[in-house]
C-alpha cells in the first residue's frame, strides 16, 4: 500500500472545519488593517533563497526540497513566504503603489527536517510583508496584528518576545565579539554550533542544546553594541508597544533563523507547546529587496505556523452544524417531491441531504441524528396530501408542520 511520505499529513473532513475558521478570521484580520492577499508559486529559483534566507543557514544547507527540471534550472520549493513575496514586490514592480505596501499570504511550505509535534515537512504559514518606511511605528502594526489574531483566535498563554539584532554595521562589531568569546568555548559547544561559530555565529545564540545553554548565557548581549540609530529605534518601538498595552519581554539571545532581519526581531510562544513552543515570529528586513535585485527598500514581517497555532487554539472552539437539513421520505411519491425540496433548499444557501442508499424510513431517522444535522424534513403520503412538510428541530425534538411551498422560514428561525 502506497502512504503519505513521512512529516506530511492528510487534513480529512472531520478537522477542515478548523482551517477554515482560521483562515477566515486570517482575511478578515488582515482587511481590518489594510493588507492585500498575495499568492506566489510553491517553487522558485534556487538562487532566491541562497541569496535571500542565507547560504550559512540550516534551511539553505539542509532542509530545502531542491531538483533540476528539464531545463537544467536548480529550483526548489519555497521553504518560507518572505524571499517569494519580495521577488514578486520586485518584479511585479508594487513598489509604484502608495507606500507602504501591505501584503499577505497563505500557503504551504516544504522543509526537509525531523517531524514533531505540529511540525511538517510539508507544512502552512500565514504571513505579512510591508515595504516602504523605516519608522518602528509599522513594525509595532505588524506585531499588534499578530497579538490580536492570537488573541482573537483564542490561543493561551501566548507570550511576545522582543529584541534588536541592529544594522550591518553595528552587527559586524558584535560578531567579532561574539566569534572572539566562542573561540574561548569552543570545546564546551555542540557539534552544530562549533561548525555555527565559524560560519554563522548569531545561530549558536539560538541553539536548544543542554550542553550550549551555559555558555550561551555567559555570551555578551547584542543590546549593548547597538548603533545611535539602532538603539533609538528599538526604544521607539517598546515605546509604540506599551501605549498600544501589548505586553512584551525582552529577550536578548534572541535571533530568529533567517540571515536577511535587521533591527526588530520578535517572536510569540506557547509554553505548553514544549520545545517546540514557537507559534509565530518575524521582524525587520532593511537590505532584502536589495540584495534580491530592487531599489533600496526598508520592509517588515512576520509569519505564523498554521498546524502550531491550531495545537495552542486546542478544543476551544464549537464546530458548527455540517448540515442544515436532512430530508427524511416515506414511500415512492414522497420521494420525488423531496428531490424538488432538496434542490430548493440547496438554492437558498442551505445545506441539504437526504438518503439516496434505499434506506428504511428507521435507517433514514437514524442517519439524520448522525449528520447533525439542525433540522429533519419528513416527508410522507399523509403530508403530501396536505400539502404540508413536518419539520422537526432536532436539539429540541419540537415537529412543526408548515407548508411544502413555505418551511424555509422555519430552518432560518
Amino acid at each position: 500500500m502506497i502512504v503519505r511520505p513521512k512529516g506530511t499529513n492528510d487534513i480529512l473532513p472531520q478537522d477542515i472545519w478548523r482551517w477554515h475558521k482560521l483562515e477566515a478570521m486570517v482575511h478578515e484580520q488582515c482587511a481590518c488593517f489594510g493588507f492585500k492577499e498575495i499568492r506566489t508559486p510553491i517553487f522558485e529559483e534556487t538562487g532566491l533563497f541562497q541569496r535571500g534566507i542565507g547560504e550559512a543557514t540550516d534551511i539553505v544547507e539542509k532542509e530545502m526540497y531542491t531538483f533540476e527540471d528539464k531545463g537544467g534550472r536548480s529550483l526548489s520549493l519555497r521553504p518560507e513566504g518572505t524571499a517569494s513575496v519580495v521577488r514578486a514586490y520586485i518584479e511585479n514592480n508594487l513598489a509604484g503603489a502608495s507606500l507602504p505596501v501591505k501584503l499577505y499570504y497563505l500557503g504551504p511550505m516544504f522543509r526537509y527536517e525531523r517531524p514533531q509535534s505540529g511540525r511538517y515537512r510539508q507544512f502552512h504559514q500565514f504571513g505579512v510583508e510591508c515595504f516602504g518606511t523605516l519608522e518602528p511605528t509599522l513594525d509595532a502594526e505588524v506585531i499588534m496584528l499578530a497579538n490580536e489574531l492570537y488573541h482573537k483566535l483564542g490561543a493561551k498563554n501566548v507570550v511576545l518576545k522582543l529584541n534588536s539584532i541592529g544594522c550591518p554595521d553595528c552587527r559586524t562589531k558584535y560578531i567579532a565579539k561574539l566569534q572572539e568569546e566562542l573561540k574561548k568555548e569552543h570545546d564546551k559547544l555542540c557539534p552544530n554550533c562549533q561548525r555555527r561559530s565559524t560560519t554563522n555565529p548569531l545561530r549558536v545564540l539560538d541553539c536548544k542544546e543542554e550542553m550550549c545553554q551555559a555558555t550561551i548565557t555567559s555570551l555578551p548581549k547584542i543590546k549593548d553594541y547597538l548603533c545611535p540609530e539602532c538603539s533609538d529605534h528599538y526604544e521607539k518601538l517598546k515605546h509604540i508597544l506599551q501605549i498600544w498595552e501589548i505586553p512584551y519581554i525582552e529577550e536578548p539571545r534572541l535571533v530568529r533563523g533567517f540571515d536577511y532581519y535587521t533591527k526588530t526581531v520578535f517572536e510569540f510562544s506557547v509554553e505548553s507547546l514544549g520545545a517546540q513552543n514557537a507559534v509565530g515570529g518575524g521582524g525587520r528586513y532593511d537590505k532584502l529587496v536589495e540584495e534580491i535585485g530592487g531599489p533600496a527598500t526598508p520592509a517588515v514581517g512576520f509569519a505564523m505556523g498554521i498546524e502550531r497555532t491550531l495545537l495552542s487554539v486546542g478544543e476551544t472552539w464549537e464546530k458548527a452544524p455540517d448540515l442544515d437539513v436532512y430530508i427524511v421520505t416515506i414511500g415512492d411519491e414522497a420521494r420525488e417531491e423531496a428531490l424538488l425540496q432538496l434542490i430548493k433548499a440547496r438554492k437558498k444557501g442551505l445545506k441539504a441531504e437526504m438518503d439516496i442508499l434505499g434506506r428504511s424510513v428507521k435507517a433514514q431517522f437514524k442517519q439524520a441524528g448522525k449528520s447533525g444535522a439542525r433540522f429533519c424534513l419528513i416527508l410522507g403520503s399523509d403530508e403530501l396530501k396536505e400539502g404540508k412538510i413536518k419539520l422537526k428541530n432536532m436539539q429540541s425534538g419540537e415537529e412543526t408542520q408548515l407548508p411544502k411551498d413555505d418551511w424555509l422560514g422555519g430552518v432560518n428561525k
